[in-house]
């Protein structure tokens, strides 16, 4: 089959029937036509059809003479430098259609699956460990252009380092049993963007301690496995108008929390279980944070492109371009987008072969990216809000324009160079990306997407190669070393 379009992913999504939960009741119906989820699943299958645009088509896939058919770029293994950068090309095509907002565009995961089966390697000969099995993943993903989710975040119960969960009821997922036909999970994991809208959820747990074997396994599985059941958080989704809430009516996704009520997860989809060690190594050492950071630093640097392009639009709109103090936070968002986008490039340009015979982009400089960009997103939201001060807050709406009061809002609301109604139009936009529930889930999302910040920097200072610099003063000064 290879690559599929937008309606092929909608009419395979309805079909599952998965089992969601959404303010107290479960969901019925199709998916596509819910006011929670119809717009994202909409936008989300623009971009598998973008995959078949006659005009884009060899910049978002690829001939796989082993498949005999094309294949998403999202898949492809990279073995040189340009490899990465039809990678990053493709990437570029799908963040710019959804403005670097969906956190969850296929390639995110596409690119996880890919990487996993590049590092399998890392588990072959070990106890409990099924490697074939992230590799049968991968040539299925490929084969049916799979839509997936994640989940690997334990329940925030206790987050001091010495807690052990000791509940008589697993609230953690846990491996309760190993049957003759698979492995038995029961517990909650959390956190799983889009749970419920994709074909597959792939889970993946590490635990804290060595004495929690139970709480080490990977797997993938249907969304629609028996006693699966995704929690959701309440809707951002400000309503259908794309004038009123431009960004959450299309690009709103859904966080969920995973519950798994004895479900069975078949042998031949099991990746390691019962193994720590394994579990820390294949997360530590795989190619997934590498190709993942390649991935999310691309989005990023096009969604600072859509914050620059915004912040300069109301600058022009209400005409405040000559202070120099509006001068300086623009600067600032070129200087952070320009600084990302070196990153970027150095991370490709110092790529490396790893053991697996993959090109793999340079760690550190992406490193640095994902450190940068939890800190200078908030304030690029700042900046917006700073501009457009009280204009951010008295925005009428679209069924107002379309009434007998339009007159009036033409003339009171006009800009120096828009109309009243395109004014309007640009500050719901600023409002909908930095102050509505949308857009402040947005902030979040970012500060937090790789993990604490805190922890991320703590990682760069532990892993980068200082000991050069160090030997260098000492010889300046002559010390003893």
């Amino acid at each position: 089959m290879g690559t599929i379009s937008g309606k092929e992913f909608i009419e395979r999504l309805n079909k599952l029937e998965n089992e969601i939960w959404l303010n107290g009741e479960k969901i019925k119906g199709k998916l596509s036509e819910h006011p929670a989820f119809k717009g994202i699943l909409r936008s989300k299958a623009a971009l598998y059809d973008l995959q078949n645009d006659s005009v884009l088509k060899d910049e978002m896939t690829y001939f796989s003479p082993e498949k005999g058919e094309r294949i998403g770029l999202s898949y492809l293994q990279p073995k040189t430098k340009e490899d990465l950068r039809k990678r990053r090309r493709m990437m570029e095509h799908w963040a710019r259609y959804n403005h670097g907002i969906m956190g969850r565009s296929p390639d995110y995961m596409n690119t996880a699956v890919m990487s996993f089966a590049s590092s399998k390697y890392l588990l072959e000969n070990r106890e409990n460990c099924f490697p074939e099995n992230i590799q049968s993943l991968y040539e299925r993903a490929m084969e049916q252009d799979l839509s997936f989710t994640h989940t690997f975040i334990t329940p925030q119960v206790n987050r001091s380092l010495l807690y052990l969960e000791d509940s008589k009821e697993p609230i953690s997922a846990k491996v309760i049993d190993r049957v003759d036909e698979g492995i038995v999970i029961k517990g909650a994991l959390l956190l799983a963007t889009q749970g419920g809208l994709t074909d597959e959820v792939l889970v993946i747990s590490t635990p804290k301690s060595f004495l929690e074997s139970d709480e080490a396994f990977a797997f993938s599985i249907s969304s629609n496995t028996k006693g699966l059941k995704f929690i959701c958080r309440q809707s951002f989704v400000g309503g259908e108008s794309s004038f009123n809430f431009p960004l959450s009516s299309r690009y709103e996704e859904m966080d969920s929390i995973v519950v798994f009520d004895n479900v069975l997860v078949p042998w031949n989809r099991v990746f390691f279980y019962d193994n720590v060690e394994a579990a820390v190594d294949f997360i530590s050492h795989s190619s997934f944070h590498m190709f993942a950071y390649h991935q999310v630093v691309n989005r990023q640097i096009i969604k600072t492109e859509f914050i620059l392009g915004i912040a300069e639009l109301l600058v022009e709109t209400i005409n405040v371009g000559e202070y120099q103090h509006i001068q300086e936070k623009l600067a600032e968002i070129i200087i952070g987008l320009e600084t990302m986008k070196a990153l970027l490039e150095k991370s490709e340009n110092d790529a490396e072969i790893d053991h697996f015979g993959l090109m793999r982009p340079s760690f550190v400089p992406l490193q640095v990216a994902s450190n940068i960009f939890p800190r200078i997103y908030p304030r690029f939201c700042e900046i917006i809000q700073l501009i457009g001060a009280s204009g951010m807050v008295s925005l009428p709406t679209e069924k107002d324009f379309n009434s007998d009061i339009k007159l009036d809002l033409d003339r009171y609301l006009q800009g120096a160079n828009k109309t009243a109604e395109d004014r309007v139009k640009i500050f719901s936009l600023a409002w909908d990306l930095t102050m509505s529930s949308f857009g402040t889930r947005q902030t979040q999302y970012e500060r937090y997407f790789f993990g604490d910040p805190i922890r991320l920097s703590s990682a760069l200072y532990k892993h980068y190669l200082k000991d050069k610099y160090v030997e260098e003063i000492n010889e300046f000064l002559n010390l003893k070393y």
